[in-house]
């Protein structure tokens, strides 16, 4: 990655300032409080209508937090990135009202994948879930 153009979408800043406005993360009450290159932490508070069927918060809520924490830290480094591979286990419940944290950190930033680690606590820092991800670096025309 070095030596390829910088895109000024895909800066620190122009990321901070991206996020104010983000549909998903606007949408699901999620907030960017941290982002430095290779790492962001993302929260956001459950609310009733995270609930599942079983009356427990849907996965997929959780998820999608890791995932925004996921996408902003592979992000901000000036090269776009896609996901190709997510996979999260979760490892404890949690309740509507309840704030929960997720932290990403790029363990390696490869020309061709690069490998990130989530974690997702509470409040208390009880883990609740942790996942595992790749990118796909994508070039700049």
């Amino acid at each position: 990655m070095v030596g390829e153009n910088i895109s000024p979408e895909h800066t620190i800043d122009a990321l901070r300032k991206q996020s104010e406005s983000e549909p998903v993360a606007n949408f699901l009450g999620m907030k960017l409080v941290e982002l430095a290159d290779g790492y962001s932490k993302v929260t956001m508070t459950l609310r009733p209508e995270h609930l599942n069927f079983n009356g427990f918060i849907f996965g997929g809520i959780i998820m999608s937090l890791a995932d925004l924490a996921f996408a902003y830290a592979n992000n901000c480094a000036g090269i776009p990135n896609v996901a190709s591979q997510f996979s999260i286990q979760f490892l404890s419940s949690v309740q509507a009202g309840e704030q929960l944290t997720a932290e990403c950190n790029v363990l390696k930033k490869g020309k061709r994948v690069c490998h990130s680690e989530m974690i997702v606590t509470n409040r208390q820092g009880k883990l609740i879930a942790k996942a595992t991800g790749l990118t796909i670096p994508i070039p700049i025309t």
